[in-house]
């Protein structure tokens, strides 16, 4: 008896071992402060990634809301040179993913500086993709420019994530008729859902030509009339979350992709949903719930008046 127990007790250490959540974190040391979110941009750029956006939020959070408990918050996207194109003509929903996040934070009573950003595999949850290999060498080449780079932090896991019930993408679309032109409906659809944003309280700190990259600008063909991205925030979501679940950073600001496939007669527009941040940083707290909610009603109210 004494052996299945001690043997029973081992399996499940080793499971505890193998189990990970939704997000790799790491931390290292920064005294000092001289790793700065445009060190890790520079290591990012110089290791096969772009980085799209580099946004410092503690001024942002000053300005609206007279402290912060942070001296380091930023919002960093980036994708990958060598295999986004691939990724995006393969499977139209990576565009939620590109460019993808990285929080990057660091309290002002700590001298740990913090970074987390989304494993493959939750990438691939959110998604719903079971070919998880282009999603793994874009992980890879994040992994390795932060080993190379900085090879004193400390890499972990986040927790479980908690079980969610919605649609983790939220897409709508548009039809169109058979003789519309791709560029007046992509002007006309920019047009309307930039004016729809600031009522709501969302701003658009980064926009993306995502065809560009996919036609490696115009030397290649494209499966998509038009692929844009906008990167899109809302600051009191931003700072409530961060409170009690900074790394949830790594979700925002969050990618809302609009595209229209050749051949079809429908534009396609959507956003990984509130319910991964809800997921898988397992936010709990009450205020943060409350705000990512509201942020979800808004943004799909806006969504659903741009496409009918």
């Amino acid at each position: 008896m004494k052996k299945i127990l001690l043997l029973i007790a081992a399996l499940f250490f080793a499971v505890s071992l193998q189990a990970k959540g939704d997000l790799h974190l790491f931390s290292i040391e920064n005294k000092d402060g001289k790793i700065t979110p445009y060190t890790i941009e520079q290591a990012l750029n110089n290791g096969g990634l772009h980085v799209e956006l580099n946004s410092n939020m503690i001024g942002p959070f000053k300005k609206q809301f007279k402290e912060t408990k942070y001296k380091v918050f930023t919002l960093m996207t980036f994708w990958s040179k060598k295999y986004t194109r691939d990724l995006v003509n393969k499977y139209p929903k990576a565009g939620a993913f590109t460019p993808m996040g990285m929080g990057i934070y660091q309290a002002k009573d700590e001298d740990t500086l913090h970074f987390s950003v989304l494993t493959a595999e939750a990438q691939g949850k959110i998604l719903g993709l079971k070919d998880l290999s282009l999603l793994k060498k874009i992980e890879a080449q994040v992994m390795n420019v932060i080993k190379a780079n900085f090879p004193t932090a400390k890499h972990t896991y986040s927790e479980d994530s908690l079980k969610s019930s919605h649609d983790l993408v939220t897409t709508y679309e548009m039809e169109l008729d058979e003789d519309e032109d791709p560029e007046d409906v992509v002007d006309e659809f920019q047009m309307n859902l930039e004016a729809a944003f600031k009522p709501y309280g969302f701003v658009v700190p980064q926009f993306m030509d995502l065809n560009e990259v996919l036609t490696e600008d115009g030397t290649k063909e494209s499966p998509y009339d038009f692929y844009i991205t906008y990167s899109i925030c809302k600051l009191p979501v931003i700072y409530t979350v961060s409170k009690s679940r900074p790394e949830a950073s790594a979700f925002a600001p969050c990618t809302t992709m609009v595209y229209k496939k050749k051949n079809e007669n429908k534009v396609v527009v959507g956003f990984p949903a509130v319910y991964n941040w809800l997921s898988s940083a397992r936010v709990e707290d009450k205020d943060a719930k409350a705000a990512l909610l509201k942020a979800q009603k808004d943004f799909e109210s806006i969504l659903k008046d741009v496409t009918e």
